[in-house]
């Protein structure tokens, strides 16, 4: 239950902090995160280039790389923009129906990014359980489901964010300590009863990553299984080889989520400036690791 002593109808305009008690900064924190934006989009419009006119990177993990590779850049292109224009125009300001379209949109592509990696970790355990036959069981038409699926199940979870949130109608203030639309960063400033919105907050996080990495260690504990069973080491090298680079970036993609989780488990509250640098981070850094997937997988 959150009670406001001053309350205010739902506004028109809200204003993103940034990284509040860092503004002096944000100057600073535009160049990294300008970097990683050229870098991320750059990197994977090229993967996606390469993928789709070389006919002989027409396979299963390829093609899932190309993917996750597109996500990658609708992800960081709703995010970087507007962040930047906070760090150097000081453009703060965003209408409310811009707020609940990036509420929307940005943890769509997240859990989007999430479905690929457990497609990318289906389509290791078929080419090291099932070498002879992984052609045949992620074809074209396999591929197209899969999808379809990881695109409906995001809309399908994160639809009902902007639909909640837009019930809210008296609100603590209109500046969101975020700089970005966030859907518990809203619920967090409303007034009232908020148990609904953490509930289906805690509901989206098990139905995408909790599912998702649940599923993704149970493909890497059968394939170890299957490779530990490789009798020549140099074989096991190579298969080991094929999934490292994706172990990194699933990696690099989970442990924010799996360490905030943990945190607030334990009763750890990290300071509010270190929690929205690190919620900014793991959006950013594992699509600059996709670069690295695609040197490996064709090396």
């Amino acid at each position: 239950m959150s009670t406001c002593n001053n309350s205010i109808p739902q506004p028109l305009i809200f204003v993103l902090a940034g990284i509040p008690g860092l503004e002096t900064a944000h100057g600073w924190f535009s160049v990294p995160f300008f970097l990683i934006f050229v870098i991320a989009i750059m990197g994977n419009a090229t993967i996606v280039c390469i993928i789709w006119m070389e006919k002989s990177l027409h396979e299963p993990m390829f093609l899932l790389l190309a993917m996750l590779s597109a996500v990658d850049m609708c992800l960081v292109s709703v995010i970087v923009p507007r962040m930047l224009g906070i760090f150097w125009m000081n453009a703060k300001e965003i209408g409310f129906g811009a707020c609940l379209t990036q509420m929307f949109f940005i943890p769509s592509f997240y859990v989007m990014e999430s479905g690929i990696l457990l497609a990318m970790a289906f389509d290791r355990f078929v080419a090291i359980w099932y070498p002879l036959r992984y052609i045949t069981i992620l074809d074209v038409k396999v591929l197209v489901k899969m999808a379809l699926a990881i695109l409906a199940r995001a809309v399908a979870v994160l639809t009902p964010a902007p639909i909640l949130a837009k019930r809210l109608e008296i609100f603590q203030t209109h500046i969101i300590a975020y700089s970005y639309c966030a859907y518990m960063a809203v619920v967090m400033i409303a007034c009232g009863d908020i148990s609904v919105h953490i509930a289906y907050g805690l509901m989206v996080i098990v139905a995408s990553v909790g599912f998702d990495l649940f599923f993704i260690m149970l493909s890497y504990g059968l394939i170890l299984h299957a490779v530990f069973q490789i009798p020549s080491w140099e074989a096991r090298g190579k298969a080991f080889s094929t999934c490292g680079s994706h172990l990194c970036v699933i990696g690099l993609f989970y442990s924010p989520v799996v360490f905030s989780v943990l945190a607030q488990i334990l009763g750890y509250h990290m300071a509010p400036n270190l929690q929205i640098i690190t919620d900014n981070l793991y959006f950013l850094v594992p699509p600059m690791w996709v670069l690295r997937v695609f040197h490996c997988q064709t090396d």
